[in-house]
């Protein structure tokens, strides 16, 4: 049990609404926060970014990646080392000590859409976005 310190009014908050994948394209969008957290096996860790879409029907939604930079699996680490590099190149900081020299720095987010189905842990999966590259908002990199 949790007391609320009062009584909770919920006809004065809009409900949250169900969650939706946003239609494959390009959208601009920035990071907006950042942190490194360690993976699901603890044998390693990743960079976690939320990034928000900034103009058009779909401002305000958020996206997010995940970058394997620090990992047993070297094909992993080469993967999110290239993602980083195509985010670098996007926002124009080529050289990065701090995750937060990329926040809130417009670029153009590729959003695909990632069919339902089933993982590789067996679990049936909704469908969702997967961002699939980076580039600058005037497209020159």
């Amino acid at each position: 049990m949790a007391q609320l310190g009062g009584t909770f009014d919920a006809t004065t908050v809009q409900p949250q609404e169900a969650f939706s994948v946003i239609p494959a394209g390009k959208y601009k969008a920035q990071i907006i926060a950042s942190e490194i957290r360690p993976t699901k096996d603890g044998n390693g860790q990743y960079l976690w970014w939320e990034m928000e879409i900034l103009d058009g029907e779909f401002a305000g939604r958020k996206l997010w990646e995940r970058l394997n930079l620090w990992n047993n699996n070297a094909q992993a680490v080469e993967i999110a080392q290239r993602v980083m590099s195509a985010m670098c190149h996007a926002t124009g900081k080529l050289h990065v000590a701090d995750s937060e020299e990329l926040h809130f720095i417009p670029m153009m987010a590729t959003v695909r859409v990632k069919p339902a189905g089933k993982g590789k842990d067996g679990r049936e999966y909704d469908a969702s976005n997967e961002i699939r590259g980076y580039e600058a908002v005037n497209g020159a990199a």
